[in-house]
């Protein structure tokens, strides 16, 4: 109640006459938050309690066609904070540290340039250094350390909603709070088991967002007291969808889609013209809101920047997504959202959503689906997250808002498919989408090159990333294994390497190509090599490609080392030869003090996890995080 009357207080403030000298440039204050699709009460969630974040939503814009550019948060950061697409910077991947191009400048440092102070509290997660782009970036970040008659850029981020607090359910969470959500009153989506303790979940994860709520009034409140509320448009946002199964990390509306309340004082309204309505069903995605921020301190856009204004007159008519390797789970899938319809294509359907991996295999929400699968009490809804995927997705998000119907192979809808599997293409190839050349071969010419990979794949001609394009399009449409021999015979490394991930997705015979693949043991680019030598293996336990896989992990390059072990743990039983090297040799160069077993946050923790997992896969007893 303190929190609704403070806010009430704040509110009436803004209406009156501000003494508080007038800035020529306003405040820009950004409040993020972790793991949460568009549920406040304010977007008629009935379930939820968020009285301060609905009585800001009352007294601004309400947009309710946002979208995270991915599900997931470093590279949704990195899009956010650059303007630019994570898979046209090669930042796509969770987590990585990835050279990029020594001209570009992300947001902080252009307001900086423009005269405005420039303060984040405190995650960075970007997928590269942040060293020397704010003027604050720490726990005690905050606009209260600017010089004095400076505008100030500032973001906060809360993690409170994130998915450890989430699936963690620990009191102490939420010890602040007087009134709690019904577990028996929560509805939950068909892909979630209904069962009580996903329901307990479930109302944890409204009451973390109470919190937040809270938190919010705080961070009003400090603004009130410094009478600078009438200089200071706020934005409040989410980083992708739900900490949950089907939703953080699954590249589909649940993964994709935030809430986003943007407040403008009166005396800045002008600066948002073409929005003259409360509420917005405008197309907007995070590669638009540095370029939108830097629009309302009147800065010139960085050329470099791929992302638009989206307060301008023009409004955007297509949203991309991609979702890339997430820890050590690898995946290429890429999106595209007209504001009704959604396709999606996946690059490496053979490979399910809920991979046997660690990511997957840990407590909360995760435990409690597998332990019903276990049992045989999933419902079907869940059950396809095991699963292949389809190689294309159609949703009709106006019908279908929970996604549980893929059009793709219905006639009626065959012009449609047609028009958003072109704009992605297009798209995909016009911003030379990093993920077609594979994380492995990327960081190999860059580091190769002494470039950064967004320069790497702006050096690729149209017709050879149309080229690699083509051969990705392939994986899960081969009929027979030949017709990929003039693929695995290509100049080109990604065309070799998706080449083989076609033959990874078929399902029959591939004796009449293995010769060609044995090949390709000996391929200048490690990650074919890699996945030669796992197609060899899962094929005839083939010792060459034993040997092969063997020298790959004890590369000193970490991220041909973490190809190798992500090919390793999808081995499963088959890995048994490599145990021995892995636990004598491979693992203890990796090991450390982050969650009691990994060396640091990077590439030693998912070249760790994959080959824990390995070693689980073949009857080792490893001391794992849950």
């Amino acid at each position: 109640m303190k929190h609704i009357i403070l806010f009430f207080i704040i509110m009436s403030f803004m209406a009156c006459n501000n003494s508080h000298k007038e800035l020529e440039l306003p405040n820009i204050l950004w409040i993020s938050h972790e793991d949460l699709g568009p549920i406040y009460g304010a977007y008629g969630d009935e379930y939820a309690n968020t009285p301060i974040l609905d009585q800001l939503a009352d007294k601004s814009i309400k947009f309710t066609q946002v979208f995270s550019n991915a599900p997931i948060c470093a590279p949704a950061r990195s899009t956010l904070i650059t303007g630019m697409y994570a898979s046209s910077l090669g930042t796509q991947h969770l987590r990585s540290d990835i050279p990029v191009p020594e001209p570009m400048k992300i947001l902080p440092e252009v307001m900086r340039e423009a005269g405005y102070y420039t303060s984040n509290n405190v995650k960075t997660d970007y997928n590269f250094s942040h060293e020397g782009r704010w003027d604050e970036s720490s726990k005690e970040a905050h606009w209260r350390n600017r010089p004095e008659g400076k505008p100030f850029f500032s973001v906060f981020n809360f993690m409170i909603t994130h998915e450890g607090p989430t699936n963690a359910l620990r009191s102490t969470d939420t010890s602040g709070l007087k009134n709690f959500h019904d577990p028996k009153k929560a509805v939950l989506p068909p892909h979630l088991p209904d069962s009580p303790k996903m329901r307990e979940i479930w109302a944890h994860m409204y009451d973390l967002l109470s919190v937040f709520d809270r938190q919010v009034g705080d961070l009003l409140g400090q603004l009130e007291e410094d009478g600078l509320l009438e200089e200071t448009i706020i934005f409040v946002f989410s980083d992708h969808g739900h900490g949950l199964p089907g939703h953080k990390r699954w590249l589909d509306n649940a993964g994709l889609q935030v809430p986003f309340l943007l407040h403008v004082p009166e005396k800045y309204k002008h600066l948002v013209a073409p929005i003259t309505a409360m509420e917005s069903d405008r197309l907007v995605s995070f590669v638009d809101f540095a370029p939108t921020t830097l629009a309302l301190a009147g800065v010139p856009v960085p050329d470099m920047m791929e992302g638009i204004n989206f307060l301008a007159k023009e409004e955007r008519k297509y949203v991309f997504g991609y979702r890339d390797r997430a820890d050590d789970v690898y995946e290429v899938s890429r999106s595209v959202y007209d504001g009704r319809y959604l396709y999606i294509r996946h690059f490496m359907p053979h490979l399910p959503y809920y991979q046997n991996a660690l990511i997957f295999n840990k407590g909360g929400s995760y435990a409690e689906i597998n332990r019903l699968r276990e049992a045989g009490d999933l419902p079907e809804a869940t059950m396809k997250m095991f699963t292949s995927k389809p190689v294309e997705i159609l949703y009709d998000l106006k019908t279908d808002p929970l996604e549980q119907h893929n059009l793709a192979n219905d006639p009626k809808f065959e012009n449609k498919i047609a028009e958003l599997a072109n704009e992605l293409d297009e798209w995909m190839i016009q911003n030379r989408d990093t993920g077609l050349l594979s994380e492995g071969i990327m960081m190999q010419q860059a580091k190769g090159n002494n470039m950064s990979v967004y320069e790497i794949s702006r050096g690729y001609p149209e017709a050879d990333f149309s080229a690699i394009l083509k051969a990705a399009k392939m994986v899960g449409k081969i009929n027979k294994p030949s017709a990929i021999l003039p693929y695995l015979a290509s100049e080109i490394d990604a065309v070799r390497f998706w080449a083989l991930v076609s033959l990874s997705a078929y399902k029959g015979d591939i004796g009449e190509v293995v010769p060609n693949v044995l090949s390709l043991l000996s391929d200048e680019a490690p990650a074919v090599a890699i996945k030669a030598a796992e197609i060899l293996i899962k094929h005839e336990d083939n010792e060459a490609a034993f040997k092969l896989m063997g020298e790959m992990l004890l590369l000193d390059d970490e991220v041909q080392v973490l190809q190798a072990a992500i090919s390793v743990r999808q081995l499963g039983i088959q890995a048994k030869p490599l145990i021995p090297l892995i636990t004598e040799e491979v693992f203890p160069k990796y090991s450390g003090e982050i969650w009691g077993r990994y060396k640091n946050w990077s590439y030693p923790m998912f070249i760790g996890m994959a080959l824990d997992q390995a070693q689980i896969n073949c009857g080792l007893n490893i001391p794992v995080r849950k």
